[in-house]
């Protein structure tokens, strides 16, 4: 892991697309503002690892699930 010190105001730079500046620290809080591509996805880590454990269980779904879901709202039976 890179490990940056940075002041107020002052900005990281990542590739050439990305910047990550420090708009404010408050105790033991930074605000940061991020300037990146519109079409860039960018979590918290917290929402980011959701995001990933609800990707997980849909992609675990199984057929059998779907047809029993449809059988139980009393949709098309097997013949």
């Amino acid at each position: 892991m890179l490990v940056l010190t940075r002041k107020m105001g002052e900005v990281v730079t990542i590739g050439d697309s990305i910047r990550i500046k420090v708009v404010e620290m408050k105790g033991n809080q930074v605000r940061l503002g991020i300037e990146a591509p519109g079409d860039m996805r960018i979590y918290r880590e917290e929402i980011y690892l959701k995001v990933q454990r609800e990707n997980q269980l849909a992609a675990d779904w199984a057929l059998g699930d779907l047809e029993n879901a449809v059988n139980f709202m009393g949709g098309v039976t097997k013949e």
